[in-house]
Order: structure tokens, then C-alpha cells, then sequence
């Protein structure tokens, strides 16, 4: 039976084993194996996919899939307006598609964070450009890599990031890094790792214990004043003083 409408990409994991009834829906599926093989039937062909190879699924096929062996899967459903806009058409000509080494890294990337429960929606909205990129198209695209270096960045702000390192890692020039971020977020890299930072050190102020020069050192400060300047410069407020206002409110509302 069919499903109703779908969001343009929704990403999910799933395991599979013993075959179900046939089923099909209005979206393209995507199946990307993190470890493991399947056994499918798509329109009555029989196929196969492990870490090597892919499978996508059009819209209103009718398949089935099945599995003797323990497996995990990624699993996109991509609506059609998304579909409308990338190189979709190539991949469903396959249906099975190579996973090559970028490609692989990243749904190994994507399986360990569902392992350790960190699989949040910002790391899903993040990362899946670029693995789409990687699939769809010759390279990773520009506003992917920015999409996954924020999502990293945010995850982690009190790592030693600078404007340099954080280039480095989405594979762009300083000059075009800069470019970006006025283009996508209208300020500058290190603005905004220092927005990550404080808003970081905030939600520590006001859920842990910790001292505020701890805070400061775990969230990318040289020290207890570096942060509290930061804190005057951006919130109007020092550390002490927003530790004392966020867990003053609580009580006050109850």
C-alpha cells in the first residue's frame, strides 16, 4: 500500500531478517548498508546490497527485502520535489549504485553517532548533503562541507577551532570559508564559533556544577576572564551572573 505525503529527506536506521510482505510507497528510498547484506525483490528482480553497493528504491515499486545475516541499514526517504532537484535520475536507472570510499566513511560516521545515541536531528540535517553529494555527484559541494563543519563544530566548540582549522576541514580555502559564511549565515567564521562557544558555556552554566574557569578551558576559552569578556561583549552578563539569573528563574515560575 502506498503512504501518504513525506517529507523531502528523512533519514532512519532499520535492520532487517526475515522477508515481509511486498510493500511500496510515493517516495524514493535510498538503502545504504553499514554493515551487513540484504536480499532484495524490486519489481520481481533479485539483488543484493553490502558496504560496496547501494540500492535505490523508486517511488510506487513494489519490493521486498530480507536477510540471513546480521545488518544495519541507513535509510533515506526522499520526497519528490528533492528528487525533482538532484541527480536522482541516474541513480534510479541502476537501481544499485557503488558506495565508494567517501561515501562509506561518512555512513560509518553516520552509524557510529547512532550507536552512541548522538544521532540528533542537527547532525541528520548536517551531514546528509554531503553523503547525498557524495553519492549524486562528482565531489562534495561547498554548502555541504559548511552543513557538516557546522554540525561538527557545534558538537564539539571547545576544541582548539580557528579560522584555519575549520577550512581545513570542510576542504575550502580561508577566503572561501569567509565567503560562505557571509553568504549562508551573513557574519564571519570566528563570530560564530564564538557564538557556538558561549551559547556552549551558557548551557553549562545553567546545568552543571562545574566551576566557571572549567567552563571557560571546556568550551574553547583561554581562561575564566576570556569568557566573561566574551559573555559582557555578546549577552550583556558575566558568567556569575548568568548562573545566578538561570537558576533563579526556574524557582520563580513554579
Amino acid at each position: 500500500m502506498s503512504s501518504t505525503a513525506h517529507p523531502a529527506i528523512d533519514l532512519s536506521f532499520r535492520s532487517y531478517r526475515d522477508i515481509g510482505a511486498p510493500n511500496r510507497h510515493d517516495f524514493v528510498q535510498l538503502v545504504l548498508p553499514v554493515y551487513g547484506q540484504l536480499q532484495l525483490d524490486i519489481d520481481g528482480r533479485q539483488g543484493k546490497v553490502d558496504a560496496q553497493r547501494g540500492v535505490v528504491i523508486a517511488a510506487s515499486t513494489w519490493h521486498a527485502q530480507h536477510s540471513q545475516v546480521t545488518n544495519h541499514s541507513i535509510i533515506l526517504d526522499v520526497g519528490a520535489a528533492a528528487v525533482a532537484r538532484g541527480g536522482w535520475q541516474r541513480l534510479l536507472e541502476g537501481p544499485y549504485t557503488a558506495i565508494g570510499p567517501g561515501a562509506r566513511k561518512l555512513i560509518e560516521y553516520l552509524g557510529l553517532m547512532a550507536q552512541q545515541q548522538a544521532l540528533t536531528p542537527a547532525v541528520i540535517h548536517g551531514w546528509t548533503p554531503l553523503l547525498l553529494d557524495t553519492l549524486l555527484l562528482p565531489g562534495p559541494q561547498a554548502r555541504s562541507r559548511l552543513a557538516a563543519l557546522m554540525v561538527r563544530v557545534q558538537a564539539q566548540p571547545g576544541l582548539p577551532w580557528s579560522t584555519a582549522s575549520m577550512a581545513r576541514f570542510a576542504n575550502l580555502s580561508i577566503s572561501r570559508l569567509h565567503a560562505l559564511f557571509r553568504e549562508e549565515m551573513d557574519t564571519s567564521p570566528h563570530a560564530w564559533l564564538q557564538q557556538q562557544r558561549i551559547a556552549r558555556a551558557c548551557d553549562l552554566l545553567a546545568t552543571s556544577d562545574a566551576s566557571i574557569a572549567e567552563i571557560a578551558l571546556a568550551t574553547g576559552f583561554s581562561e575564566q576572564s576570556a569568557l566573561t569578556r566574551a559573555m559582557r561583549d555578546s549577552i550583556d552578563a558575566t558568567p556569575a551572573a548568568y548562573r545566578r539569573q538561570s537558576r533563579e528563574t526556574p524557582s520563580k515560575t513554579q
